[in-house]
């Protein structure tokens, strides 16, 4: 069975994902295809149109459609509870109750309109709504691999209406516990602490978290935010989550905080620094998260996995490393899978996957993120001949030796090779490399590559076979999803990719999952004597990481990057190309 998931009822990063009997074959974000980030109000066009290509199947072939949002009907406890808690917005909670989420209905229209242009056919195809956070769920859980009884946890901004959700999987089937509605939502509450600190919503919520380990998350009291107990929790709506009259405007921008919230902290933050008393509001924020989440999931879904030691974790919250590093360090929790894609990005995956499982197709574990476009080394040359710098290159009989020779040497290198990641997380296959161990490395990176805020970290990837004594932990980490402290004896021989609090947002490198990366800090280490690289995403501030050769040229040439690797073509920029030859 071929079963198609799509996002486009959110507003941001709409995606697909394709599985053939139950194996996910492929998935790609839209904001890779347009060059627009998060790909707001798009539909996730060309993101289907590649995973149709890819697996070599026509638009009619398509069996199921499954789509991450659903109409929520009159009865439902959730449209009532909305409209109790907007109150003070009588238009908008009348709308609730009278109405509904008629976001959802123009958008599912405008989904099966994408179905007739791209000749898949609406009238045709089964077309099956998933309600969000089961689409989130279903993307960890069936995923996962795990077969024992498993605790699941979503947290999100929103979904139709509901921000939370706690449950369980057992034999295939999504069991649901307990949901919390709009407007007591933590993600959303940390968005509006992301808009407070001069960072946009929904994108800059890990600039937060990245921001919290320079701050005192006592110096600030910020629960007046939340009330909290172990088993629920609702947002002061005087203070955030608003809206209508009651947020913030400045300068035309309505904000999702109150005007009592800036009268209580003071003004806006903008700017890049990390400056007081913001970096301690960012980490009061990150800690009453991590207090409020874990409390609620040690109520809700504790018993599970004090029984069997399986979490599973999305939602756009589970990119929240640092929650998920406490997670892990429960002694019960044996084993944390978090959905790579846990933004709304996924939910094409989990509605899918959710869907074939519920049609008595198994659905099979996820492998690896690298699920989208590649090119060969000959379509990467065509690239250089047609870009309009008309760059000088060279073709490699090994590229992951000249690559680990670049980086020795003290350089950063873009690399370019195999499958598109899935995510948001460069795992290699679009990713900027420096050597960890260089003292500035992180600095040159920020200021004169990706052109971001000086004290944003970044990563390692590191060989498995080194991964227990540098992280302290056998626990599998392929993707990105949670920081582990440092040994003290690597935090002075890699610095560039320790942060501030000593820890480590790592990827664990296998040889079955990318050879070709594997090979590549293999030669790194036989250089510099350390199995790690630092990996950051093949992007600008502001803008997606790339998907195309050309993409990554366009980048190149738009920074000081002097070395790229595509495949096997080395380019290089022209003052480096003229010495090289002159060498020669």
């Amino acid at each position: 069975m071929k079963i198609l998931g799509i996002t486009g009822a959110a507003l941001h990063d709409n995606s697909a994902a394709l599985f053939i009997d139950g194996a996910l074959v492929a998935a790609a974000e839209e904001e890779r295809f347009i060059r627009v980030k998060h790909a707001k109000r798009r539909q996730p066009v060309n993101a289907v149109k590649f995973c149709l290509d890819y697996a070599g199947i026509a638009p009619e072939e398509v069996d199921v459609v499954a789509y991450p949002y659903v109409e929520v009907g009159l009865t439902s406890r959730a449209r009532w509870y909305y409209a109790m808690r907007h109150w003070y917005s009588p238009g908008r909670a009348m709308r609730a109750i009278f109405n509904g989420n008629r976001h959802v209905r123009r958008t599912s229209a405008a989904a099966l309109q994408l179905l007739d242009e791209l000749g898949i056919g609406s009238q045709r195809v089964r077309f099956v709504p998933v309600e969000h956070h089961l689409a989130h769920a279903s993307s960890a859980y069936h995923l996962s691999g795990f077969k024992e009884k498993t605790a699941i946890v979503s947290i999100d901004g929103k979904g139709e209406y509901a921000t939370t959700f706690f449950g369980y999987g057992e034999n295939g089937r999504i069991h649901k516990i307990k949901e919390f509605y709009d407007p007591d939502s933590l993600g959303w509450l940390y968005g509006a602490i992301t808009e407070y600190l001069g960072f946009e919503m929904q994108d800059g919520e890990y600039k937060v978290m990245g921001m919290a380990p320079y701050g005192d998350p006592d110096k600030y009291d910020l629960s007046p935010l939340v009330n909290y107990n172990e088993r629920s929790f609702s947002v002061n709506t005087r203070l955030i989550n608003v809206i209508g009259r009651r947020r913030y405007q400045h300068n035309g921008k309505a904000y999702y905080f109150s005007p009592e919230f800036v009268r209580w902290l003071g003004p806006v933050r903008n700017g890049d620094d990390i400056d007081d008393p913001y970096i301690h509001y960012a980490a009061a924020t990150q800690r009453l998260l991590e207090e409020a989440a874990l409390g609620l999931i040690d109520y809700y879904v504790g018993d599970i996995v004090r029984e069997t030691g399986r979490l599973c974790f999305a939602g756009g919250v589970a990119l929240n490393v640092k929650l998920n590093q406490r997670l892990l360090a429960w002694p019960q929790v044996k084993r944390l899978f978090v959905q790579p894609a846990a933004g709304d990005a996924g939910t094409s995956l989990g509605a899918a996957s959710y869907v074939a499982m519920s049609l008595g197709e198994p659905v099979q574990k996820m492998r690896h993120a690298y699920l989208g476009p590649s090119f060969t080394t000959e379509q990467c040359i065509a690239a250089c001949q047609a870009h309009e710098r008309q760059p000088h290159y060279e073709t490699l009989d090994d590229a992951a030796v000249t690559a680990a020779t670049i980086i020795a040497d003290g350089h950063p290198l873009a690399w370019f090779q195999g499958r598109m990641e899935f995510g948001p997380r460069a795992l290699g296959n679009r990713s900027i490399l420096g050597n960890p161990s260089q003292p500035g490395m992180a600095d040159r990176i920020n200021a004169q590559i990706k052109y971001r805020e000086r004290w944003r970290p970044f990563c390692p990837s590191i060989l498995d076979s080194a991964a227990a004594d540098i992280i302290q932990s056998h626990h599998p980490a392929q993707y990105m999803t949670i920081t582990f402290d440092v040994a003290e004896s690597w935090k002075p021989r890699i610095p560039e990719v320790v942060h501030k609090d000593g820890t480590a947002r790592v990827q664990v490198v296998s040889k079955t999952d990318n050879p070709r990366y594997y090979h590549l800090i293999e030669q790194l280490k036989a250089r510099t004597g350390n199995a790690v690289v630092l990996n950051t995403s093949l992007n600008r501030r502001g803008e997606p990481i790339v998907c195309t050769p050309t993409d990554a040229l366009n980048m190149f040439y738009g920074s000081d990057l002097r070395y790229l690797i595509m495949e096997d073509v080395l380019i290089r920029k022209e003052e480096d190309a003229a010495t090289a030859t002159a060498g020669g």
